[in-house]
């Protein structure tokens, strides 16, 4: 009797075991879908609401669900671009895919108030550069968490560097215009390589010192990152990391290999410098935060006395855990060099194509030099080379658009055609597409004395509001410095014409001509 007691207790205890786990199983089920369906709600809503806000704006119609995917090359979106603000004024839309809206905007006033307040991401192109560099703390992250280190950055460049006469160094000019003799003894130059090469060095000078003039590897750093930075646009027009592709993974090997080339110069420079580590403890990986500082007794450097918070960043007590050795440093080498190659291959197309002018800046070089009682010369006082300098960073910018991503509309992109805004009419008159520097001068009260006048709202070759470029003004004075050195010893000419050659009118083949003395 007892024992079928037990059995049926038994029993009864299974059954509602079995009962109660499927009861609990049912539970966490019906959690979940109700989890699922209100994140989706949610997606919807926010997807409506993008479709609500975007009907206000005007824009072509889309002729397939997949929206105006097919944008071509960038020079065809550019003309897309352009041709659209032309039909549907300063603000238009474009649908990228069903729930990807960008939006073009080339009204000044609209633009500053946006770019002010803009605090969002930067728009997932982003990724491909952190495939690169691996995570930084000064860009492609929230401007919350790159503000404190972007405002150390750009503090430091003003300071220690705007109190010079001259931003680059005087052993620095040599080593440029020693490379453009060597560049000349086999005929003319590439305008855009020998740009790359200027802005390659004034760079690695300003965050390396003087070992990096000395560095054997570094014209195949200069390679390596120039060629990297041409596959990056590619490989970031995938949506999704495209892991299952052979070629990304060459690309991998490309940026490992870059990585590696730039902890050598950082040890490189440890010979002259105190190299130091600092590693976040709370970190499994111990991923180590790079600095330079100058050690005692050591050589002095003409770069910037790198602080070690430029590598790495405290924010609220806690260090950037997952923040990649050198991450910084390629990320500035990378942007500095392509905004300044930009700059410098920009002038030297426009002063071989107006030499009167490139006569005028040598007589205002000369005039300085001559009234300076310092040896170096004061490129402050040389308004017709900033003037220069500026008009031709309005008509070709570093990038031709200035873009943000709002998460609060569905991840809208917003974009200002930098490139268009600079060249429009309504702002910059109806020579608004001819290289003119005077426009960047004005009359002194009722002197005849010109004054440096940059007060543009459609100027915006380096950016605007929270994302600026932190070290516009030290490559404006850097850039500066370095054509005052250069016309001074030489005249830049085109190439001379052999037969019927045609002669393309952007990235031409020049030659340095030394100045008689």
């Amino acid at each position: 009797m007892n024992s079928i007691l037990k059995s049926v207790n038994g029993f009864i205890s299974s059954e509602s075991a079995r009962e109660y786990a499927k009861k609990e199983f049912n539970a966490i089920l019906w959690i979940a879908l109700i989890t699922i369906t209100a994140l989706l709600l949610d997606k919807v809503f926010t997807l409506f609401r993008l479709w609500s806000k975007a009907s206000k704006i005007p824009g072509p119609p889309c002729n397939s669900f997949f929206g105006h995917g097919n944008l071509g090359s960038r020079e065809n979106f550019i003309d897309l671009l352009s041709e659209s603000h032309d039909k549907y004024g300063s603000v238009f839309k474009l649908w990228l895919g069903p729930t990807q809206l960008l939006v073009s905007m080339k009204d000044p006033t609209l633009i500053k108030d946006m770019l002010s307040k803009a605090g969002d991401k930067l728009p997932c192109i982003g990724k491909a550069f952190r495939l690169a560099f691996g995570r930084s703390s000064l860009f492609f992250c929230s401007y919350d968490q790159a503000q404190k280190g972007r405002e150390s950055l750009a503090l430091e460049l003003d300071d220690k560097m705007l109190g010079r006469a001259n931003v680059i160094p005087k052993n620095v000019v040599d080593c440029i215009t020693e490379g453009v003799d060597a560049s000349m003894s086999t005929g003319s130059v590439d305008c855009k390589l020998i740009s790359q090469h200027m802005a390659f060095t004034i760079l690695g000078t300003t965050l390396f010192g003087d070992t990096f003039l000395a560095w054997s590897k570094a014209t195949f750093y200069e390679e390596l990152l120039m060629m990297i930075a041409k596959d990056a646009s590619f490989w970031a027009s995938y949506r999704f990391t495209p892991f299952w592709k052979r070629g990304f993974w060459k690309y991998q090997s490309l940026c490992t290999e870059l990585k590696c080339l730039t902890l050598d110069i950082v040890q490189q420079c440890g010979k002259n410098y105190k190299l130091f580590c600092h590693k976040d403890q709370n970190s499994h990986i111990g991923t180590a935060k790079v600095g330079i500082k100058a050690a005692s007794g050591a050589p002095p450097s003409s770069g910037v006395e790198m602080q070690d918070n430029f590598f790495y960043q405290e924010l609220g007590g806690d260090l950037i855990a997952r923040e990649e050795p050198c991450g910084n440093i390629m990320g500035l080498m990378f942007h500095g060099c392509i905004a300044t190659t930009s700059l410098i291959g920009s002038i030297l197309e426009r002063l071989v194509a107006d030499a009167e002018m490139q006569d005028k800046i040598y007589s205002e070089i000369m005039k300085v030099k001559k009234g300076s009682v310092r040896e170096d010369q004061d490129v402050e006082e040389m308004l017709l080379l900033l003037a220069t300098i500026y008009e031709s960073a309005r008509l070709l910018p570093a990038g031709p658009l200035l873009q943000r991503c709002s998460l609060k509309d569905a991840g809208a992109l917003l974009v200002v055609p930098a490139q268009l805004l600079q060249m429009d009419g309504s702002s910059w008159g109806s020579d608004a597409s001819k290289f003119n520097p005077y426009r960047f001068l004005s009359k002194a009260g009722k002197g005849s004395d010109l004054v440096q006048d940059t007060s543009f709202t459609a100027f915006l070759p380096f950016g605007s509001g929270m994302r600026t470029c932190v070290g516009q003004k030290f490559v404006i004075r850097g850039v500066a410095t370095l054509f005052a050195s250069l016309l001074e010893h030489y005249e830049v000419r085109p190439r001379p014409q052999l037969g019927n050659d045609p002669k393309s009118t952007t990235n031409p083949e020049i030659v340095f001509v030394k100045r008689g003395r």
